[in-house]
């Protein structure tokens, strides 16, 4: 069902459910449920919003469910969403006037009662192709009343997941002329987004982030915060485009030649953790790039092709394959090969504990998994290598993508994302990738090793640098700790 919408195309809209007309002409607020797009800036479904709220002439207000730990998110996750959302809330306020709300608990009880006790017209929220997200905007749709519309909007990605195609894509090949042929109707720029024409006049939530982050932090130690990421859209934006060390500005030359070596991290542009937390936006980051591709059109192409199509063909997965996190989920041909080699031999077997603490017999990739857990990102390249290896010391495919998708999930900045669940599903269940030489434990799956990886790059110099990195961040702990306690002594 098309939605008439002032700037923002109908197709990057879906109705989830069609309210009933008001016998009262007094409509009440929209309500934009925040959760995938964490940002005020470059935001359709907060420009929707807003823009609804004006042609019925009532206010807008914005509302944000804080989970009990998220798919098993940390400290690390929890600090990072957090200290970005606080900074939205400031923006929303001083700069659109609109008033932002944070719940906790499950969100299929804290937004239809919110929805209710504002008595909202209209609910606008993000699109998310998690199944955990889908179930719980079912459940709201059932909860709320019959005069309530819910409205979805994909600000995600550049072109609409349910536009650039209505089936699950084969691979990069053959969704990336679907993607491109969209790209002159939605890769456009922004409209200014103005406050809203009716203000919010009832009560406004005084939230304490101070005490709600403390005691996220507290619960989730296991996995720390990394302090080389600063959390917000205005750091994201620095980091895109900014005059000190922006990678479209200072590092973009390097990136066809350098993303795919772990001891050149700087090659990379560092923008996943923005882009999974919806901090910046990737039409956005586009935008910009397609601005400078006559500088380098080499790394602006290669650039792009992670960026819009890798990016949308991950969602493209995990919305069209209920599956996406399981052997269930591959094709059929990974799926018969992977099951005909399950019991073969293994030279090692480990234990997800074994794995965790990175106690196997191969230093290489026991530096990516050290990389992982303290400095909250494992170089792309090395993510393929890591996962191809738990297929190989695991006792099946089955442990192998659970084992995988939890450390994933536990220690990566941008864990529990799409890119996340695909990359664990190409490396292990051959998803986006062909069929190749037949071999022990792997079957027809692509198959990694050690060896490959030392004609590629220097793999002493990288466990050589992650050494130094986890030195690094052990002594800053160490000295963080002595710091507290000795203030503790002065109380």
């Amino acid at each position: 069902m098309a939605v008439s919408s002032t700037t923002v195309q109908p197709g990057r809209i879906r109705v989830l459910k069609q309210g009933l007309k008001p016998y009262s002409k007094n409509l009440g607020p929209v309500v934009y449920w925040m959760f995938r797009d964490q940002r005020v800036r470059d935001n359709w479904a907060l420009i929707h919003a807003v823009e609804q709220a004006n042609k019925s002439n009532v206010p807008v207000v914005v509302a944000f469910n804080l989970f009990d730990q998220f798919l098993g998110a940390k400290a690390r996750h929890l600090g990072f969403m957090l200290r970005g959302l606080r900074k939205v809330n400031l923006l929303l306020e001083e700069t659109l006037q609109i008033p932002f709300f944070l719940f906790r608990g499950e969100a299929e009880d804290t937004i239809p009662n919110f929805v209710r006790e504002c008595g909202a017209s209209l609910l606008v929220t993000d699109f998310s192709p998690l199944r955990e997200i889908r179930k719980f905007k079912d459940e709201i749709c059932k909860r709320v009343s019959d005069s309530v519309t819910v409205h979805e909007v994909d600000a995600h990605n550049v072109v609409p997941t349910w536009v650039s195609s209505e089936k699950l894509e084969y691979g990069a090949r053959t969704i990336r002329s679907k993607i491109n042929k969209m790209l002159p109707e939605y890769l456009i720029d922004f409209p200014t987004l103005n406050p809203p024409i009716a203000k919010w006049s009832s009560t406004t939530q005084v939230i304490d982030w101070d005490a709600i982050i403390a005691e996220v932090l507290r619960k989730g130690s296991e996995v720390p915060e990394i302090s080389w990421c600063e959390p917000g859209e205005e750091a994201g934006v620095e980091l895109l485009m900014g005059s000190k060390d922006g990678f479209l500005t200072k590092r973009l030359k390097n990136y066809s030649a350098d993303r795919n070596n772990p001891l050149k991290p700087r090659g990379l542009s560092g923008l996943s953790p923005y882009l999974h937390f919806g901090q910046i936006s990737a039409q956005r980051c586009a935008l910009e790039a397609r601005n400078v591709r006559k500088l380098c059109p080499q790394s602006v192409d290669a650039f792009l092709e992670e960026l819009v199509v890798r990016r949308e063909l991950a969602d493209n997965f995990c919305f069209y394959q209920p599956h996406y996190d399981s052997l269930e989920g591959a094709w059929e041909w990974a799926r018969k090969t992977l099951l005909d080699h399950a019991s073969d031999k293994r030279e090692h077997l480990y234990t997800r504990d074994q794995l965790e603490k990175a106690q196997t017999a191969d230093p290489l990739w026991n530096a990516s998994q050290l990389e992982m857990v303290y400095h909250g990102k494992m170089h792309g390249f090395m993510r393929m290598y890591w996962a191809k290896k738990i297929l190989e010391w695991t006792k099946g495919p089955e442990e192998a993508l659970e084992i995988s998708i939890y450390l994933n999930n536990k220690y990566e900045i941008d864990g529990r994302d799409p890119c996340g669940y695909v990359g664990c599903m190409w490396s292990i269940c051959g998803i986006h990738d062909q069929g190749w030489q037949e071999r022990p434990v792997f079957g027809k799956i692509r198959y990694m090793n050690y060896a490959g990886c030392k004609r590629k790059f220097d793999v002493d110099g990288y466990i050589a640098y992650v050494k130094r990195l986890v030195g690094e961040m052990k002594k800053r702990k160490a000295e963080d700790l002595s710091s507290r306690k000795l203030k503790e002594l002065r109380r």
